[in-house]
């Protein structure tokens, strides 16, 4: 779901803000936040960008015909109330 691009550089900015004395262990530390990271990610309850357009797209089609299907139903209630 997410661009591991971002996940890595993510990663790799966290593991450059390490001390000096643990620079050894950079490797390392680097792969593991990139674990944590992705694992956290995938835990939280998102979408992606085209999928949220996706549904943006039909909850405004649902929308125009309910709109379309209330005007029809107030037309025939006056039809039958003149």
């Amino acid at each position: 779901m997410f661009d591991t691009k971002f996940i890595d550089d993510l990663a790799r900015q966290i593991s450059e803000a390490i001390p000096a004395g643990v620079k050894g262990m950079q490797e390392d530390v680097q792969k593991n936040i990139h674990t944590l990271l992705q694992g956290a990610l995938s835990r939280l309850d998102l979408v992606s960008r085209e999928e949220f357009d996706a549904q943006s797209q039909v909850l405004a089609r649902t929308r125009q015909k309910l709109e379309q299907l209330e005007k029809t139903v107030s037309a025939m209630e006056e039809k039958k109330n003149p």
